[in-house]
């Protein structure tokens, strides 16, 4: 094959992912769309007891958290341009702080839900079957949903990590760096999922 024929290879191929990860985010939306269309509806049906059980909530961990996922979204998004530009080291430390900011994300959000837990307030447990049910929907709505957000992480984890080495090895490059941008556009949608989950679940009463 011509070295032609390979690049109209390359770019049908680029083209398909780009595509196929469109999709999957389209997808990812509706079903957030989904869940917080759910909470809206209760939380119009039952305001006061979403008031009262927001309250437990530690919105000083959720501005952390905010903060912390939208200067992730930063450094991926900087790290797809220094690829871009064959600055890979640059590329590679810009990936590192993203995973690190994702870490942080998951360990305030353990300490969170292990409040939670030690208080016994989790689904299943003895007292959230003493709650009201306008309570019981909302704990059962957040655990569900933060729980949901942060599978996401992990799974936004593992594409970057799997970057992180194809990018070490070369394998994504200036040339070749859709595996990254489709890393990246994953990243940013977590990001844009918390960003009206924080203040639906924290700030809105």
């Amino acid at each position: 094959m011509s070295e032609k024929g390979i690049h109209i290879e390359e770019h049908r191929d680029d083209e398909a992912s780009k595509l196929g990860m469109w999709l999957f985010i389209f997808t990812e939306l509706l079903l957030f769309g989904g869940l917080f269309l759910v909470y809206s509806i209760y939380r119009w049906q039952y305001p006061v007891n979403f008031h009262e059980a927001s309250l437990e909530l530690s919105v000083t961990i959720g501005v952390i958290n905010t903060i912390v996922l939208l200067f992730s979204s930063m450094t991926i998004a900087m790290a797809l341009t220094a690829i871009q530009k064959n600055n890979k080291k640059l590329a590679l430390r810009l990936i590192a702080v993203t995973l690190l900011m994702a870490l942080i994300f998951l360990i305030n959000k353990y300490f969170e839900w292990g409040h939670k837990f030690e208080h016994g307030l989790y689904p299943g447990s003895d007292l959230m079957a003493l709650l009201e049910r306008g309570h019981l929907l909302y704990f059962s709505l957040y655990f569900f949903m933060t729980g949901l957000h942060a599978l996401h992480i992990i799974v936004g984890m593992i594409l970057l990590i799997i970057a992180y080495f194809k990018v070490k090895k070369d394998s994504v490059n200036s040339d070749r760096f859709v595996f990254l941008e489709n890393g990246a556009l994953y990243w940013h949608l977590v990001d844009l999922i918390w960003i009206f989950l924080f203040p639906l679940m924290y700030l809105i009463t």
